[in-house]
């Protein structure tokens, strides 16, 4: 969601950074829009006015005996009685034609974001660790992982293309991520752990900019239910429609949920593995801060992601993302890539994003500073720390052994209850 005030005082520079992402040029519609509802809210406070001016002269004129006078008046107020709702109906039609223009745009992407159309313009920034070195040929996780539990048949015969059914060791391992995951981020890293809805309405979509342009993205119940694609959704609407104070911040949460996504625009992209499922399992980190600290809680965020992936030691880059390949509620997005062997390139395992008062607005979720009446938007920020299913696909083969098993990570070893290895009798 965006300000109006600022399209108004900026319409050439708001245009700008639309088409940077791609987007037409608006702001004259907009701006058209926006004066045509202005002069009908005008003309309906020149008529509510007018009313209540009119009502109190009429008790004026029968006091003097003016009984024309009055009359005259009275037929005044009825007639503005009359025009009032049609008024306030064209003030809602206008009102909400406009706000659904606002709200279909995506964020404006921040200054030092580069401009681009797709992946392949991101930058990468830098690199940490070094790809291992085989002694043989390392496998794709999916050609490797049947044998040690991670069985894509018994998926498919119950639920269908992209579904996991995992048993054994390798259900452990894929818990022992998770748990190792939402420990770090809260015990190391201060974010507060969170229980949350797993079905939300239609606003809480809304809120964080998967409605109305990203429906198909999601699944929907037959009572109207949406399955969260993250818990950013939950956890940033837990401050939905509420004014905070300056003092709480910056709030950190994080949850280890399910998340569910159709992957309808994703069609025929990684159907093999676990890389793009249905259904899968993140811990997502969200922040709610004031604007002149968002910045430093992006970097902060994106570190707190990138200390996984450390510990675990996983090699891995760490990319800007360009204006094309941004999600629509971004003005800023890092992603952490992990390096996987059997395929032979850099996948991402991890999304931050900096998005600034555009889910704020749309969430109306405010904040008072000591001392002032006024109250400003939030900035949110929302980050993956990490993926567990793609994390479980990165360690499946940077650890794995020529006989087929597997090593666990030592920073996994004491949520595996001791187990080192994974072997294909397990």
């Amino acid at each position: 969601m965006h300000d109006i005030k600022n399209i108004r005082e900026n319409p050439t520079a708001f245009d700008a950074s639309l088409q940077r992402r791609g987007a037409d040029a608006i702001s004259t519609d907009i701006l058209a829009l926006d004066e045509k509802h202005r002069a009908l809210q005008t003309e309906l406070q020149h008529a509510q006015a007018r009313r209540n001016e009119a009502s109190k002269a009429i008790g004026a004129a029968k006091g003097k005996g003016d009984e024309e006078g009055a009359a005259s008046l009275m037929a005044e107020v009825a007639a503005i009685k009359k025009r009032m709702p049609e008024l306030e109906e064209e003030d809602r039609t206008l009102g909400k034609a406009l706000y659904d223009m606002l709200a279909a745009l995506p964020n404006l992407p921040h200054d030092d974001v580069p401009t681009g159309e797709d992946e392949e313009e991101n930058v990468e920034l830098e690199r940490w660790g070094s790809p291992r070195e085989f002694t043989f040929d390392p496998k794709d996780h999916a050609d490797l992982g049947p044998e040690l539990g991670l069985d894509f048949e018994t998926g498919a015969a119950m639920s269908g293309a992209r579904f996991t059914f995992m048993h054994g060791a390798m259900a452990r391992l894929n818990r022992a991520i998770g748990q190792f995951m939402l420990d770090q981020q809260t015990i190391k890293n201060g974010y507060s752990e969170c229980a949350v809805p797993y079905l939300v309405r239609d606003e809480a979509l809304f809120g964080t900019g998967q409605l109305p342009k990203f429906a198909e993205d999601s699944f929907r119940t037959t009572e109207g239910h949406w399955l969260i694609p993250t818990a950013e959704v939950s956890l940033t609407n837990s401050v939905r429609e509420q004014i905070l104070s300056e003092d709480q911040f910056p709030i950190r949460l994080t949850a280890l949920t399910p998340c569910f996504r159709s992957e309808a625009g994703s069609a025929g992209r990684d159907t093999k593995g676990l890389i793009r499922q249905h259904q899968f399992e993140k811990v997502e980190m969200v922040s709610i801060t004031t604007p002149e600290q968002s910045a430093a809680e992006h970097e902060r965020m994106t570190t707190a992601a990138e200390g996984i992936l450390q510990a675990l030691n996983l090699p891995y880059r760490k990319m800007l993302l360009c204006t094309g390949d941004m999600g629509a509620t971004a003005r800023k997005t890092y992603d952490l890539e992990v390096w996987l062997p059997g395929q032979g390139l850099y996948r991402e395992i991890s999304s931050c994003s900096n998005c600034g008062d555009y889910q704020a607005r749309r969430m109306n979720t405010r904040y008072k500073r000591e001392g002032e009446k006024h109250t400003i938007f939030a900035h949110t920020l929302n980050g993956s720390g990490l993926a567990v299913g793609r994390t479980l696909v990165a360690i499946i083969e940077n650890y794995q052994q020529e006989d087929g098993s597997i090593t666990i990570p030592d920073a996994l070893i004491p949520y595996m209850g001791g187990i080192t290895k994974i072997e294909k009798s397990s």
